[in-house]
């Protein structure tokens, strides 16, 4: 009897406990989504305007990440609470001739025209962003902001007037390069051509600084990144990259660069990529499907529209017959925590790479960022703290950017007319 007595109280005593424990958990949850709530929210980094191109992809309606792969739509960026995101003007590196940079160029006009459009098309929800302090303005007002970055200067090719052009289509950063060298320099997965920035690159590190458009140093070499914080007068930001200590990958920072990136002022958003969060364990049956997968489409290279989409079918399908374990929420705030403890809370931020091959277990979408505040407030993050990572510290960054940029103007005797913040409305770009 005694016996029995003893287990029921153990049995009280943990049932209790866990009670405890939930209840705790709920009231931590009801205070991280009450900040997230407060707090403005800007996703640095997304390669939706790959699906805005696909005439049968609505952006108003929800869609399945799992069935579709898709990371980003209207709803659901309602259900995650984002205000704020930089939709990337994607480019993948081709040939360094005439005729690439007019493909180039085309892609690039496509893509800016399907933001500009989807915008322009749900403008009751949506707002383009020109500056830091439209994000405030346009979240105030109810609506989401929408951003654009480049991602990868090949459609610039060798003609720095590009760089203008883009500029009043309303980018407002640029990544220099992305898994190949081009014009600019070198990339942090392909061999050494220029060892860091070509001289042509110098000046488009120069010219970006002068109009106002944040240089990004996401997928360029470590000889690039230290070129750039070289040459340039204003603060760069990496907009997707994460950190190499804990996963050791050549798109990830170290933590001397991440020192001297901070030094500098500039800011690194961490990407939720699984690769570059966490060493994915070994999978042979994945990786040789992924192999020949690849091989297939000759790394992505030179492929026409329609192979796009047939590979990215083919993608979702090989995912689903070999599923690869992804890195967690928890993964991702530790890479957060790894850059707070080394350069502080003022440098870091969050450029999911949604659309571009970004989400983890726990925020495979946009409709479960909310996930990152929550841990944040469970590592004991404050609301001050959390505003900064989640689109403080980058507005900050843009900031500076742009009175760097009058300070040049000036400077040069330059009309700051002539670099206005207005979006031009005319989607013309010369072949």
């Amino acid at each position: 009897m005694r016996n029995v007595v003893c287990l029921l109280s153990i049995c009280l005593i943990a049932g209790m406990f866990a009670c405890s424990n939930q209840r705790r958990e709920k009231e931590l949850e009801t205070r991280a989504l009450v900040i997230h709530q407060k707090v403005l929210t800007l996703d640095t980094h997304t390669d939706t305007p790959m699906r805005l191109l696909n005439p049968e992809f609505d952006f108003a309606a929800r869609h399945d990440p799992v069935q579709t792969g898709s990371r980003i739509d209207l709803p659901r960026m309602k259900e995650g609470g984002l205000d704020a995101v930089f939709f990337g003007v994607f480019t993948p590196q081709g040939s360094r001739t005439p005729e690439g940079y007019r493909k180039a160029r085309e892609r690039a006009r496509l893509l800016l025209q399907a933001i500009h459009t989807t915008v322009q098309k749900y403008n009751s929800e949506l707002e383009l962003a020109l500056t830091p302090e439209d994000a405030e303005r346009i979240v105030g007002k109810g609506k989401r902001a929408v951003f654009i970055g480049m991602e990868n200067g090949y459609p610039i090719g060798k003609d720095l007037s590009y760089l203008k052009k883009y500029y009043d289509l309303g980018v407002r950063y640029i990544t220099l390069c992305h898994s190949r060298n081009n014009d600019i320099c070198d990339s942090s997965t392909d061999s050494t051509e220029y060892n860091g920035l070509s001289p042509f690159g110098e000046r488009a590190v120069q010219e970006m600084n002068r109009l106002g458009i944040m240089v990004d140093i996401s997928h360029t070499s470590d000889s690039t990144f230290y070129d750039v914080l070289r040459i340039s007068k204003a603060p760069v930001i990496a907009s997707h990259s994460s950190v190499r200590a804990l996963c050791d990958h050549p798109r990830n920072l170290s933590d001397q660069m991440i020192r001297d990136l901070a030094a500098q002022g500039g800011v690194v958003q961490i990407c939720i990529l699984s690769d570059y969060i966490k060493k994915p364990e070994p999978n042979p049956k994945r990786e040789a499907a992924v192999r020949a997968f690849r091989q297939k489409y000759a790394n992505f290279r030179q492929l026409s529209d329609a192979e796009k989409e047939r590979a990215r079918k083919e993608w979702r399908e090989l995912n689903r017959k070999y599923p690869q374990k992804l890195a967690s929420v928890q993964d991702v705030v530790d890479h957060i925590d790894h850059v707070v403890k080394l350069v502080g809370v003022d440098y870091v931020g969050i450029g999911t790479d949604f659309d571009g091959g970004g989400g983890v277990e726990g925020c495979l979408d946009v409709s479960q960022i909310k996930n990152i505040t929550i841990e944040l407030v469970r590592r004991g993050y404050t609301e001050d703290e959390i505003r900064k990572i989640w689109g403080g510290n980058l507005l900050r960054v843009f900031r500076k950017v742009r009175d760097v940029a009058h300070e040049l103007q000036q400077k040069a005797k330059i009309g700051s007319a002539e670099y206005g913040n207005r979006y031009s409305g005319l989607l013309v770009l010369d072949q």
